[in-house]
């Protein structure tokens, strides 16, 4: 018995040794896009995404706590509006605000995460006419992991991309529905 649990303990200790010696390698930088067609013209769909109030209709993060404690300062759909959350361990703690606005076509934000882990990323989305009505929106989420949590970048780029994508999928439902 004593053998086997050695044995556990070494192999253990050389799987996490083998982690921290590929996060040496592994780039911290991420980008993580996912991109939707709706079928609504672009004026309309960039009026809804500007707006950050509008995230509780569609994106999986905010949908996660309905009780989170939200305060928002300034106005929104505007440069400087900020969206300052407290809520479970799903949604953690922390502030969005919006950082840039090119009227009709991008808007640009900065995630700044408290807890469950303190970082900060660069939030954008695009609009583009994809003529008849319909337009491309793209959500975006640039950043940098510290090491030796890098390691957990392509596994993270999977979630988070899932969660871009559905809260795309989400608001293309919002959208088409009205």
């Amino acid at each position: 018995m004593m053998k086997f649990l050695k044995w556990t303990l070494f192999v253990l200790l050389g799987i996490i040794a083998i982690l921290l010696i590929a996060g040496l390698f592994i780039k911290k930088d991420f980008t993580i896009e996912r991109e939707v067609v709706i079928n609504k013209p672009k004026a309309e769909v960039f009026y809804y995404i500007k707006h950050i109030k509008n995230q509780d209709t569609y994106s999986v993060w905010n949908m996660k706590d309905p009780n989170k404690k939200q305060t928002f300062t300034g106005t929104d759909g505007t440069i400087g509006f900020i969206n300052t959350w407290d809520g479970n361990s799903d949604v953690g703690a922390g502030a969005q605000e919006i950082k840039g606005i090119d009227e009709g076509s991008r808007i640009d934000m900065e995630i700044r995460m408290k807890r469950p882990m303190e970082n900060t990323m660069e939030a954008y989305m695009t609009t583009e006419d994809e003529g008849e009505g319909s337009t491309k929106v793209k959500w975006g989420i640039t950043g940098k992991s510290k090491y030796p949590m890098n390691v957990m970048t392509a596994t993270m780029s999977g979630m988070m991309g899932n969660d871009l994508q559905t809260g795309l999928d989400n608001m293309k439902k919002n959208l088409e529905s009205k």
